[in-house]
C-alpha cells in the first residue's frame, strides 16, 4: 500500500478534533478511505512518531489512534493551513519527485517563515 500524505494530514486532523479522553482509542472514519487504509496510516504515525496508536489486530490489521504527540501537534501546527499545504506538495514534488514527512515538514517550516517575513 501507498503511503498517502494527505490522508496522513487528514488523520492527525481527526485525532485532534476528536472529544475522546486522551489514552482511550479513537475510531475514525475518513472520507473515501477504506478502514485498512486508515489503520495502515496510523500505524505509520506511529512508527513516525506522530502519534501515539494500538495495534488491535489479534486476528487482522486494526490500528487505532490514542493521542497526537508533541511531534505530531508540532508537524499538524505547521500543515495546519490547506493552501500552504498545497504549496508545500506541490514545491516538495517538483524539487524531489517525493514527498518525505521531513521534506514537507521543512518546506512547510520554510514557507510559513517567508509567510510572516522571517
Amino acid at each position: 500500500m501507498k503511503r498517502d500524505m494527505d490522508l496522513a494530514r487528514s488523520i492527525l486532523l481527526a485525532i485532534e478534533a476528536s472529544d475522546q479522553e486522551p489514552g482511550y482509542e479513537i475510531d475514525l472514519s475518513i472520507g473515501d478511505h477504506t478502514d485498512v487504509e486508515v489503520s495502515y496510516h496510523v500505524m505509520l504515525l506511529h512508527e513516525a512518531g506522530l502519534i501515539e496508536a494500538l495495534d488491535l489486530g489479534m486476528v487482522g490489521f486494526a490500528w487505532r489512534p490514542k493521542r497526537l504527540t508533541w511531534q505530531g501537534h508540532e508537524f499538524l501546527e505547521a500543515a495546519r493551513s490547506d493552501s500552504l499545504w498545497e504549496r508545500a506538495k506541490r514545491r516538495a514534488l517538483d524539487e524531489t519527485g517525493g514527498l518525505s514527512l521531513e521534506l514537507l515538514q521543512t518546506v512547510l517550516i520554510s514557507l510559513g517563515k517567508q509567510a510572516v517575513g522571517l
